[in-house]
């Protein structure tokens, strides 16, 4: 099946970025989605700093960040029943995350704009979403998928796929035919989202307005003005079927201070938290909403999927190519499901008490949470830890079969922390594997010639120069030290920026040749440990 096109079913943001993950490598696929094209509504649109970093290896974050609308603070409000509103606290987001990311923000971008963007990068690699094509089942065999599609112009047809990843939203059909389980519940609670023109000036802030039985978020989400309102629907209100903007524009008014313009679209619906059983069934992925769905506070959803087929793209063209034995891709499940179940059960903690009817509810939003979030405005570490959570810059892989090792504050599995100057993220747009050394500064300001100097150790300098490695000598600076590298220490960083091997010292050789060797990792890797090993026969 070395020659069979990988299948990605749904073309939404996860999809189509697990399809430049592969297309971008060269790596055949074939991607098809039941919609008759992209979105025509906004949906999810927060892009979070995590999500821009992946996006700035593939080398088109500033134009993403161009075309959405950088909103640069949090502020919350409380509101109490006459619609009287007080100003509680503002988190600013170069405060939360500076230092942090290269994107210290919240980017809002309406998906459908998101998903045009995308397919034009994809159309630029020759790929093109196959529209209006159901995956009608999926079969696993020993090795291959094979898959049973309605075309357009309702033929059957069916194929062989060297692997299937189901990138097709919380009914997926994928998970369906696999059998996998989907565990969890919906609130009872019934929600609204609204995308309207406000009265006065576009506000580029995302604010939280808390009243005593209703909440109501208001962010910016197209830089033509428009702006996105996501609330609870009054009591009240709750058990109508036939619900309106009219039917809430009274309390929505009232707690944000503002008057509605203009209506773009509405929908009421109600909000799910699951998880599956399993992200991979033989040759079979589960990805984004076919995986994990949950509340929507933070804004994680398409972030975390988006996250999914960034990991899920590099494990499969690794293999695909013949540099990594299959059992790589366990490493997805292990990886992304402990992230969904963390990420399902924290989201729960905060939403369901925020959301709660009667009084209970009604002091966490008035008392509790003003509170609290006031105190935590006013403490450094309560804000970038709010940073690092909220942009998902935290998430790391410490038990994790490719997580080896700790060289200072950085352990196998983290993300590789960022350093503006130099800016040790540039080397990531090779989207493959590399190594980072933190030398002494005469020794890594002198450009190329660095690499010996850096590689002091005898044994890591022909391990990393035989096998291909591309290692870059950054200089041990108060910056490093701050971000959590030691001097002298040499990380293994995997096509994710993620770190699979922090050592220091003589332990760096031993560790990287060990992890390749139990790993399994080939390519250019494996024959220059055999060439060391017969050298020293």
């Amino acid at each position: 099946m070395s020659d069979s096109p990988i299948l990605i079913a749904g073309a939404g943001p996860t999809g189509l970025v697990l399809a430049l993950a592969l297309a971008r490598r060269g790596i055949p696929i074939r991607l098809i989605a039941e919609a008759p094209g992209p979105g025509a509504h906004s949906r999810a649109m927060a892009v979070h700093a995590r999500t821009l970093e992946f996006y700035r290896q593939f080398g088109f974050a500033d134009e993403v960040v161009a075309e959405g609308v950088v909103a640069d603070a949090v502020h919350l409000r409380e509101v109490d029943a006459e619609g009287t509103g007080i100003d509680v606290t503002t988190f600013r987001f170069d405060d939360l995350g500076g230092g942090i990311s290269p994107y210290p923000f919240v980017l809002t971008y309406a998906q459908d704009l998101h998903e045009r963007f995308l397919i034009g990068k994809l159309a630029g690699l020759g790929v093109q979403p196959e529209w209006n094509t159901r995956l009608e089942a999926v079969e696993l065999t020993l090795g291959s998928a094979l898959a049973r599609l309605r075309l357009p112009d309702g033929r059957a047809e069916a194929m062989r796929a060297s692997y299937v990843a189901g990138c097709d939203g919380a009914h997926s059909q994928v998970r369906h035919s696999l059998g996998i389980g989907f565990a969890g519940g919906t609130y009872d609670q019934l929600f609204h989202v609204a995308d309207v023109r406000l009265e006065g000036p576009f506000d580029h802030e995302l604010q939280a307005n808390l009243g005593p039985r209703i909440l109501e978020l208001v962010m910016p989400v197209r830089a033509t003005g428009m702006s996105r309102l996501i609330g609870l629907v009054p009591p009240h209100l709750s058990s109508r079927s036939d619900l309106t903007f009219d039917d809430v524009r009274g309390h929505i008014e009232t707690l944000i201070g503002r008057r509605v313009m203009e209506v773009n679209w509405f929908s009421a619906y109600r909000v799910h938290h699951r998880v599956a059983d399993h992200f991979r069934v033989g040759r079979a992925f589960l990805a984004g909403d076919a995986g994990h769905v949950h509340s929507p506070a933070g804004g994680q959803g398409m972030n975390t999927g988006i996250g999914d087929a960034v990991n899920l793209g590099w494990k499969l063209a690794q293999v695909w190519l013949g540099r990594a034995p299959d059992n790589l891709l366990d490493s997805y499940e292990t990886e992304r499901i402990g992230f969904a179940r963390r990420l399902v059960a924290t989201t729960d903690r905060a939403f369901r008490p925020m959301v709660a009817p009667g009084l209970g509810g009604e002091a966490m939003r008035r008392l509790v949470a003003p509170v609290l979030a006031s105190i935590a405005s006013h403490l450094a570490f309560a804000r970038r830890a709010l940073f690092r959570a909220v942009s998902q810059t935290e998430i790391h892989y410490p038990d994790s079969a490719l997580s080896r090792g700790r060289a200072g504050d950085v352990r196998g599995g983290d993300r590789l922390p960022w350093i503006a100057d130099p800016d040790n993220f540039a080397p990531l747009r090779s989207l493959d594997w590399q190594v980072h050394v933190f030398a002494a500064p005469d020794a890594a300001t002198r450009g190329e010639a660095s690499r010996d100097d850096a590689l002091r150790d005898e044994a890591l300098r022909p391990l990393c120069v035989q096998a291909g490695l591309p290692v870059h000598a950054l200089p041990w600076t108060p910056a490093a030290a701050s971000a959590g590298f030691v001097q002298d220490g040499v990380y293994l960083v995997r096509p994710d920026g993620h770190v699979a091997v922090a050592a220091a010292g003589d332990a760096a050789a031993t560790g990287i040749e060990t992890f390749l060797r139990e790993t399994g990792l080939q390519g250019t890797i494996m024959p220059a440990v055999a060439a060391r090993r017969r050298a020293h026969r």
